[in-house]
């Protein structure tokens, strides 16, 4: 057990950083006008990074870092939800 925690800890740094750079990249996309904030992906991207954000905070702790990534997985799942449900309203339109 101990050296899968070892494991996790040890690379919790550059899977928080990938999460930062997936933020990143979709905030330069959609800034860029190469993104629209209603696409999936966009929503899809947002909601990764901050998953691999929160799991580096689960082991370096730092309490409003982990309320801002909550709160940023919640308002992405909220944007994935309604990319969905617009998808499927516009097909049942069809």
């Amino acid at each position: 057990m101990y050296n899968l925690y070892h494991l996790l800890v040890s690379h919790s740094d550059s899977v928080g950083l990938v999460g930062v750079g997936i933020l990143l990249w979709a905030y330069f996309l959609l800034s860029a006008g190469r993104l629209s904030s209603h696409a999936l992906s966009y929503q899809l991207m947002n909601f990764a990074g901050a998953w691999l954000i929160l799991f580096s905070l689960f082991f370096h702790w730092n309490l409003s870092s982990v309320v801002i990534e909550i709160a940023w997985l919640l308002i992405s799942a909220m944007g994935i939800v309604r990319c969905l449900w617009l998808k499927r309203k516009l097909r049942l339109q069809e």
